[in-house]
C-alpha cells in the first residue's frame, strides 16, 4: 500500500506541473488578445489603422525608439514645519539674526538715546497696528525685526520693497520691549516729516480751527495722552516747543495710540518760530492752573501764579529783574496782564491755540507774551477748593473737547439760519 501511494504521488506531480504551465500560458495569450492593435498589416501590404476612441488616449509602445523629452522636475515640497525664506510672488527675502549680530544693537540705542534719534533721524515703532498706521501715512521703513513670518505678511507688500527684514527670537524682542506682552514685531523708520505725510481723509474732513501748543511738557504719558485727545477732538496740528519730551519716544508713541500719523506733530520749536505755524488771526489761550488761581488774586508773586516755578527758570529766560523783587513780593511789571475767563465761555470765535504747560515748570513767560499779543486769555477750569490742580493731559482734554462743542454749536446755528432763509 505504501508503495502504491508513493507511486500515485509521483504520477500526480508531473501532471500538476503541466497544468500550472498551461494555465500561465493561457493567461499570457488571453492578456495579449485583450490588447487592441494600433495597426493591422495584411500580407498584401494593406495597412488598417485603429480608430481612436474619443476621450481615450492610445498607449505608447514600450519599444518606441523616438527620444522622449526630459520631464521637468517637480518642485520640492517644503514641509509644513519649516518656513520658506522667499516669497515667490513678491521676491521678498528675510535674514535670520544670530547671537552677536551687530544689527540688533541699534535697536536698544534708538530706544534709549534721544540724541541718537535726533542725529540719525530714526524712530522705533512697535506693534502691528502702529506700524500699519505709519506705513499708511507714508512713513519710510528701514528695518523690521519680527519673530513670526505671519506678522510681516500682514503688512502691505508694496511698502516692504527695499526694507531689511530680520527674523529674531521672541526672547530678543522681549528684551528690547518695555511692554508686558510684546507683539512680536519692531520697525525702525526714518523720522517722519510732517510736510510729506499723508493723513487720513476722515481726519482731514473733521479737522477744526483748533490746535495745541505744548510748553515744557516733560512726562511722556501726559504728552501721548494729549496727542491722542487732540486727534480725537479734531485738532489741525500740535506744536511742541523746546524743553518738551521727545514726541517720538517709545512711551509717548504707546500712549498716543497712533495719533502721530493722524495729524501734524511739529517738535522742537523756538518760541520765535511758533507764530509761523499758526493760521492767520489765531488767538492763543493759556490753560490756567486752577489750583493756584485763588492765590494769584491775593498776591503778585510770580511763583503764586503757577506759571513760574523757581528763580532758576527765570534766569534761564534771562529776565533783568532782581532776585529781591521775587523774595519780597514787590510788584513785577514784566508779567503779562491776561484776562481770565471760564473754560465754558465762548473762546472759539476765531481760530484758537491752547497752550498746555507742564506740571513741574508750568507755562513759560513767552507763551503769556504770545497770548497777550494775540488778544488771548487765560482759560480757568474751576475745581473744588483744597483739591490739587488737574494734570496736564486731563486739562488739555477738557479744553479741547469744550472747544469742539462750541464749534459744533456754532455750525448748527449757521445751518439753521440757512434753512430758514
Amino acid at each position: 500500500m505504501a508503495a502504491l501511494a508513493k507511486g500515485a504521488r509521483c504520477a500526480w506531480r508531473p501532471s500538476l506541473l503541466v497544468a500550472q504551465t498551461w494555465d500561465v500560458d493561457a493567461r499570457r495569450w488571453a492578456r495579449a488578445l485583450r490588447r487592441s492593435p494600433v495597426k493591422v498589416l495584411f500580407p498584401s501590404g494593406q495597412v488598417i489603422e485603429r480608430k481612436s476612441v474619443p476621450g481615450k488616449q492610445p498607449r505608447k509602445a514600450a519599444s518606441d525608439p523616438s527620444p522622449q523629452k526630459p520631464q521637468k522636475q517637480q518642485p520640492v515640497q517644503v514641509p509644513s514645519d519649516t518656513e520658506p525664506t522667499t516669497w515667490e510672488d513678491t521676491g521678498l527675502r528675510y535674514d535670520k539674526a544670530y547671537p552677536g549680530d551687530k544689527r540688533l544693537s541699534s535697536v536698544m540705542t534708538i530706544v534709549k538715546s534721544r540724541p541718537f534719534r535726533d542725529k540719525k533721524g530714526k524712530i522705533l515703532l512697535e506693534g502691528r497696528r502702529l506700524i500699519a498706521d505709519a506705513l499708511k501715512a507714508g512713513a519710510v521703513p528701514e528695518t523690521f525685526f519680527f519673530s513670526r513670518l505671519e506678522y510681516i505678511k500682514e503688512l502691505p507688500v508694496d511698502k516692504l520693497k527695499g526694507v531689511s527684514l530680520i527674523k529674531v527670537k521672541f526672547e530678543d524682542i522681549k528684551d528690547w520691549s518695555d511692554l508686558v506682552t510684546p507683539q512680536g514685531i519692531i520697525g525702525i523708520f526714518t523720522k517722519p516729516d510732517h510736510g510729506k505725510m499723508t493723513y487720513p481723509e476722515t481726519q482731514l474732513h473733521h479737522s477744526l480751527p483748533l490746535l495745541v501748543i505744548c510748553d515744557n511738557l516733560r512726562d511722556p504719558g501726559n504728552l501721548g495722552t494729549i496727542l491722542r485727545s487732540a486727534a480725537g477732538a479734531g485738532c489741525s496740528k500740535v506744536l511742541l516747543t523746546k524743553g518738551c519730551v521727545d514726541a517720538w519716544e517709545p512711551k509717548v508713541l504707546r500712549a498716543a495710540m497712533g495719533a502721530h500719523f493722524l495729524m501734524p506733530v511739529i517738535s522742537n520749536l523756538e518760541w520765535e518760530a511758533v507764530p509761523n505755524h499758526l493760521p492767520a488771526d489765531t488767538r492763543v489761550y493759556v490753560a490756567d492752573n486752577c489750583g493756584l488761581y485763588a492765590q494769584a488774586q491775593k498776591s503778585n508773586k510770580a511763583s503764586d501764579h503757577g506759571w513760574v516755578c523757581d528763580k532758576r527758570f527765570l534766569k534761564f529766560h534771562k529776565y533783568e529783574e532782581e532776585e529781591e523783587d521775587l523774595e519780597t513780593g514787590d510788584r513785577v511789571d514784566w508779567l503779562p496782564d491776561l484776562e481770565v475767563q471760564s473754560y465754558d465761555a465762548d473762546w472759539t470765535e476765531a481760530p484758537a491755540a491752547v497752550v498746555i504747560g507742564g506740571e513741574t515748570h508750568g507755562v513759560s513767560l513767552e507763551s503769556l507774551e504770545l497770548a497777550e499779543s494775540t488778544r488771548g486769555r487765560r482759560l480757568l477750569i474751576p475745581v473744588v477748593p483744597g483739591v490739587d490742580s488737574l494734570n496736564s493731559a486731563m486739562a488739555a482734554s477738557i479744553l479741547l473737547f469744550e472747544g469742539k462743542r462750541q464749534l459744533r454749536v456754532k455750525e448748527e446755528h449757521v445751518s439753521k439760519g440757512r434753512s430758514c432763509h
